[in-house]
């Protein structure tokens, strides 16, 4: 079938990585926050963390054999520790001091160096600072870091998850950059679905489709797809497509996280086929007012949970049960679900530099459901759109 998709009118590629002045900027900032928590070093273990400061950026994450260790000192650059198979490639980070052990190793998967070079450059008696908090883990062995204090008796550990939350949430213009990229992208694709997909197909063929499309227009890997198809809605937002083939009244979402350089686009689109009932579109067309609402509200000052209010008060006219995964939205990044959430409950102030998502839902006749979803960036004079808008009224496929 043929495609809309022209590769003249593409927008311009962004450089992939970033530059040294980047990186020291991201530093700066982070040890004057540092510096008014009194914490003397912050050891970070997980990917998202490690690139941020590093730019390291490999699949090589999905194996869960080696811990990778990155320390923030009070000032000058960060010190990586990791197994000697990454070497090469932190070589060609801005890094300076990067050691290394062979590994795997068990019985001794990086401590001893890691010890050794905190007491080194922190000395034995300080102040360690670790993301503990909601969203965050402990990427190596708990029965490591059980050993790695009693290597560092007089060394004390401190929650910087505040720290790591307020420096993630806020993106430079070359991260916005990538972003803005990955929505268009992936916006293109969505638009010329209909066109590549019909009535009669089974729902892995329609995402094997839509991830091929994706690829082909310069997307770097589509990580995280899902979805579901179903008469008059969907059940199941969360999981693989099935084999199960489409037809007549049925409504097919996908959400998709796809990535360029390190960094995500999250949002969904709905098709119907054929004939949509009129409660469907009407729903549809509730979705677009809510996120259009959300979209308004989010000011500079305004807070996430005022956005939240201000779409569930849109849905509510429907008499529904208007959401029940938790929240209408969320940060986003370089991973797919960022601080902070769009709840009833989160007070959190936006701020220009945020990407967030805005993720509405309606629960349907007989346990079904219909979530529609955009990305935006809060900006000093007001939101902007990063994914290029869903159509007004939902999109027949084969009509």
């Amino acid at each position: 079938m043929s495609t809309k998709y022209n590769s003249a009118t593409c927008p311009q590629v962004p450089a992939r990585g970033f530059t040294a002045a980047e990186f020291e900027t991201r530093c700066a900032r982070t040890q004057k926050m540092m510096a008014v928590a009194n914490i003397d070093a912050l050891l970070l273990t997980t990917e998202p963390e490690i690139r941020y400061f590093t730019g390291f950026l490999t699949r090589f994450w999905l194996s869960p054999t080696r811990p990778w260790f990155l320390l923030v000192p009070a000032s000058g650059k960060p010190v990586a520790i990791i197994p000697s198979i990454g070497a090469d490639s932190f070589a060609a980070t801005w890094l300076d001091d990067v050691r290394t052990w062979p590994s795997p190793q068990p019985e001794d998967e990086g401590l001893t160096l890691l010890s050794a070079t905190l007491n080194e450059i922190i000395g034995p008696s300080a102040q360690i600072g670790m993301p503990e908090g909601p969203e965050t883990h402990l990427r190596m062995p708990m029965g490591d870091f059980t050993r790695l204090r009693s290597l560092l008796p007089n060394v004390s550990f401190t929650d910087a998850t505040e720290i790591i939350r307020d420096l993630r949430m806020i993106k430079s213009p070359a991260e916005i950059e990538k972003i803005s990229y990955i929505c268009d992208l992936v916006s293109g694709v969505f638009e010329d679905l209909p066109e590549l997909i019909h009535s009669g197909m089974s729902e892995i063929d329609i995402f094997r489709h839509f991830k091929i499309a994706c690829l082909t227009r310069g997307v770097d890997d589509v990580d995280y797809l899902v979805g579901g198809a179903g008469p008059g809605g969907y059940t199941n937002i969360i999981s693989p497509p099935s084999q199960r083939r489409v037809g007549p009244g049925d409504v097919l979402m996908l959400d998709t996280g796809a990535v360029f350089d390190g960094y995500f686009c999250d949002f969904d689109r709905n098709y119907v086929f054929c004939k949509p009932e009129d409660h469907v579109k009407h729903a549809y067309e509730t979705l677009i007012e809510a996120t259009q609402a959300g979209f308004d509200a989010a000011l500079v000052g305004a807070c996430t949970a005022d956005v939240f209010e201000t779409m569930n008060r849109v849905l509510a006219k429907e008499n529904s049960q208007t959401n029940n995964v938790g929240r209408m939205g969320h940060g986003l990044g370089m991973q797919i679900t960022e601080w902070p959430s769009l709840t009833a409950t989160d007070q959190t102030q936006l701020r220009p530099g945020m990407v967030l998502t805005l993720e509405p839902a309606l629960d349907l006749k007989n346990g079904a459901m219909m979530v529609h979803e955009e990305n935006i960036l809060i900006g000093a004079d007001g939101p902007t759109w990063l994914t290029r808008l869903a159509p007004p009224s939902l999109p027949i496929i084969g009509a």
